[in-house]
């Protein structure tokens, strides 16, 4: 089940019309008090959320969203007509999975959608545990322990830290980050990796640490030894 949360009837009736033609339950609201009561009734795998809106603010939603255990791993894409890189790291610093600005293609969008979909969907079986430093990653639970305490993470920031930390002392470029956790070509908005590796280190907290600024390349992640355990 997808959610929506659009004011403008005519992009709401329009995507949501296009995303159930192409075999994507979806459920639109137009006023956030509507959206809040299915999201009691029922939390979907992914929501589509306007900025702009009556009663409250896109960036105030997505704040709870994330504040919220229940919630708190729903992937999230910002759908806006507002285009600057401030608004959009704004976006990304508060919580949001994607970004897409308006006008957009439906191809894009449902491009992006089940990029997300493909990522939440894959189970790991796998009874193993992940090292770096003190940062113990949990894949079956998708489950971050940093320093004894769990960390609650996005999708993204959790899809990030566990590459980084499979691959353990590759260093990556910001393009290559991006076509490895976001899926396709972001047109070179390296900004985007940058804003979540930030979030992610300030969760981390003094853990953050393993995560190393390869100056001028990438990034990757380094600390202690780093095997696989069985849990």
């Amino acid at each position: 089940m997808i959610y929506l949360l659009e004011d403008d009837s005519g992009i709401r009736n329009f995507v949501t019309y296009a995303l159930n033609n192409s075999g994507l339950e979806t459920q639109s609201f137009e006023l956030p008090s509507d959206f809040w009561q299915a999201m009691n009734r029922k939390i979907p795998e992914i929501i589509l959320l306007d900025i702009m809106l009556p009663e409250q603010d896109g960036l105030s939603i997505l704040k709870k969203i994330r504040s919220d255990d229940k919630t708190a791993r729903v992937p999230v894409i910002m759908l806006t007509a507002r285009d600057t890189e401030y608004d959009k790291v704004q976006g990304l610093d508060s919580g949001a999975d994607d970004y897409v600005s308006k006008p957009f293609g439906i191809m894009e969008l449902l491009s992006r959608i089940k990029a997300i979909l493909r990522r939440t969907s894959a189970k790991n079986t796998e009874n193993i545990s992940l090292y770096a430093g003190d940062i113990c990653i949990y894949p079956s639970k998708h489950e971050v322990i940093a320093d004894g305490v769990k960390i609650n993470l996005t999708l993204k920031e959790y899809e990030l830290l566990l590459w980084l930390v499979k691959n353990k002392g590759e260093v990556f470029s910001r393009d290559t980050l991006l076509q490895k956790i976001w899926g396709y070509d972001f047109s070179g908005e390296s900004r985007t990796v940058d804003v979540h590796i930030r979030t992610l280190r300030a969760k981390l907290g003094k853990s953050g640490e393993v995560i190393k600024t390869i100056r001028g390349v990438g990034y990757k992640a380094e600390g202690g030894n780093n095997d696989t355990k069985n849990i």
